[in-house]
């Protein structure tokens, strides 16, 4: 679930099997004068446009009852309510949702023709701001992508050093040192010091020197992973994959800090950690 801000309401939008869907009942909160969701739903251009979105994205939507209410729009005693339109027709672009977050929602397409409705400032306003959400669950995603391809290659990399550094006869304590060892010496060649020197200049920061790692470190983090990895299955000393990892660091790191791109995820990062460090 998410919000969104439009003209001063805040507009609640759920995800509805992947796909986005926004509160309509929020949204008749900018409407002025006493209207109710049933009153958009007897217009005969709403039933037109609603019977065409259902046709095209719905293999189930009932096509001979939609034709029988459709005939009956317009009428002064015509009236039909969001859940005995979907009981009828099998609609799916409009829900009737119970609990804490109810009301009627509407799939993105629909609710944007309501918005219009409401009033042509607050569609254009809806849409801004709803393309402002997409944009920044987009940026949200990249974030997650780069975490998710360090712990992937770190993977990697442990399985490598289990099955070349990693005797059948060493114990679990031994096995652990050597675990750490590898991964300070990635910190090492990435940041110039080990885990425990890093918590040791930090005590009062949660978390560990990768959690406090920006997007350019990241990034080239993932990288010497799996290098290391390569170096290791090749039985380079290790002594001789430090100085190479280092030297690779340092000039991927200067190539990272001119790529536009990354510049824009680093600094879409930097507002989210503000954001989230502020709502403690």
């Amino acid at each position: 679930m998410a919000k969104i801000k439009v003209l001063d309401s805040d507009i609640t939008v759920v995800k509805v099997e992947n796909e986005d869907y926004i509160s309509l009942t929020d949204m008749l909160k900018s409407k002025d004068g006493n209207f109710f969701i049933s009153d958009w739903l007897r217009n005969r251009n709403t039933l037109e446009y609603l019977g065409i979105w259902e046709k095209i994205h719905n293999p189930n939507f009932n096509c001979g009852e939609f034709a029988i209410i459709k005939s009956q729009a317009g009428l002064n005693s015509y009236k039909i309510s969001v859940k005995e339109w979907v009981e009828k027709t099998n609609a799916i672009g409009l829900m009737a949702k119970a609990g804490r977050y109810g009301g009627t929602y509407a799939h993105q397409d629909i609710a944007f023709e309501f918005g219009m409705w409401i009033s042509a400032e607050f569609k254009i306003y809806l849409v801004k701001e709803f393309q402002r959400l997409k944009n920044e669950e987009l940026k949200q995603l990249g974030w997650d992508i780069k975490r998710n391809l360090t712990k992937i290659n770190y993977r990697i990399h442990t399985d490598a050093i289990k099955e070349n550094l990693i005797p059948n006869t060493l114990t679990p304590r031994q096995i652990n040192f050597v675990y750490a060892n590898e991964a300070d010496i990635l910190n090492v060649a990435l940041f110039g010091i080990t885990a425990k020197e890093w918590r040791d200049k930090n005590p009062d920061i949660k978390g560990n020197i990768r959690d406090e790692a920006n997007v350019y470190q990241l990034v080239c983090l993932a990288n010497l992973e799996s290098l290391n990895a390569h170096f290791i299955n090749e039985g380079l000393p290790q002594t001789e994959r430090l100085k190479k990892l280092n030297e690779i660091a340092i000039s991927q790191m200067e190539i990272l800090t001119k790529n536009d791109s990354i510049k824009k995820l680093e600094s879409s990062a930097k507002h989210e950690k503000i954001a989230r460090e502020s709502k403690r």
